[in-house]
């Protein structure tokens, strides 16, 4: 078995050619986090609001959420990650407003369903809540106990 590693070794987290140096495209990335002129694409962005989110700063993750959504407006695994982000921060009227946005273009959104009905309850308005979390749970194939 040849010791060498590969350029195109993906198990390795820094790929190395055969004489020994640094991979270019490892490079590529690691000097674009020092480019002063680099400008962050949308989808880098979504990728920093989510580890945001998953590391559960929510108040950061919906404030760049928010910018993206912008600039994507009709991508719905966004605007519903922005939706949780909202909840999760206790951004309730946000994450209301979003919510209906997203049911409005996507009428069998399950999450979204169910996101809104939970956000509703968490307001203090179960009775408006009852039918979004019922129809959630006719769209996930259950009962609803509501």
């Amino acid at each position: 078995m040849n010791n060498e590693l590969s350029v195109h070794d993906s198990t390795m987290f820094n790929a190395y050619q055969p004489n020994g140096e640094v991979a270019a495209d490892r490079w590529v990335t690691a000097t674009r986090l020092f480019d002063a002129g680099h400008v962050e694409t949308p989808a880098e962005k979504w990728e920093r609001a989510q580890l945001l989110f998953e590391s559960r700063d929510y108040v950061k993750a919906a404030e760049m959420l928010a910018a993206v959504a912008g600039e994507v407006p009709f991508q719905t695994d966004l605007h519903l990650l922005l939706a949780r982000a909202y909840y999760h921060s206790a951004q309730l009227n946000k994450a209301e407003a979003r919510l209906r946005v997203i049911v409005d273009r996507d009428p069998v959104e399950h999450y979204a369903h169910l996101l809104l009905g939970r956000t509703l309850e968490r307001q203090g308005r179960p009775e408006e809540a009852a039918p979004w979390l019922r129809l959630a749970a006719a769209f996930g194939g259950e009962l609803a106990e509501v």
